[in-house]
């Protein structure tokens, strides 16, 4: 089982590197976005494992009602007494019928499927967050090109800066790589807080957008290790 806790404090790490070898560069930041937003969606992940009892005590409360009106019309208000034998059959069906549509009677699952669909709401709104998250890290690695470190590299005048050392740049992607991860790891708390199959599909989106992210990255990671 996963510890949200040494998530957290393996992203808070994280920043601490990534700020002593770039202190000035943007990584920085998003690292640090990435120990908050570890933090703010552990303790949402946490939150989901405990029921919504104020929707539990509208169901519990519903079905209650639901078999009392059939105890009261069935039991204290005998149907046989009010109409003839076969009106009180017939009764008897419609009140069966009626029970039906009750939030008590068979809509009762529907009902308990309710708390199921507010938590899916929940954690698909976290797991937004997370998903934008991917795409910034994403975007500071774009311009981390291995064929910046060839000698025969002409950059245009709108070119953005390049990192020129080997040993930096791959360090740097290292570290996007490390982010990704640990950003697979938090929305797998929410699968593991929520048994429910829409959710664990959503968090296996995250996890796939992740690890192809960072795949990518290793691939260039591979391209610098090859010049030296």
């Amino acid at each position: 089982m996963l510890d949200s806790q040494l998530i957290i404090e393996t992203a808070k790490r994280l920043e601490e590197r990534v700020a002593e070898r770039f202190p000035e560069a943007g990584l920085r930041g998003v690292a640090g976005e990435l120990v908050s937003l570890s933090r703010d969606l552990a303790k949402a992940a946490k939150d989901l494992e405990a029921p919504i009892w104020w929707l539990r005590g509208v169901i519990v409360a519903a079905f209650i009602a639901g078999v009392a009106m059939f105890l009261l019309v069935g039991t204290i208000l005998p149907l046989d007494r009010i109409s003839g034998a076969d009106d009180a059959v017939q009764s008897m069906q419609g009140i069966e019928a009626t029970q039906h549509g009750h939030p008590g009677g068979a809509r009762l699952p529907g009902a308990i499927r309710t708390e199921e669909r507010i938590n899916r709401k929940k954690v698909f709104r976290q797991l937004h967050g997370l998903r934008s998250l991917i795409h910034v890290i994403d975007m500071h690695q774009l311009t981390k090109d291995p064929a910046a470190l060839s000698a025969d590299f002409k950059p245009t005048p709108h070119s953005p800066a390049r990192m020129t050392n080997a040993a930096d740049l791959a360090r740097y992607l290292d570290y996007c790589s490390e982010m990704l991860s640990i950003t697979g790891k938090i929305a797998a708390l929410f699968a593991q807080s929520v048994n429910d199959d829409v959710v664990i599909h959503g968090v296996n989106d995250i996890e796939n957008l992740s690890s192809n992210l960072s795949r990518k990255i290793w691939q260039k990671i591979t391209l610098i290790e090859d010049r030296q």
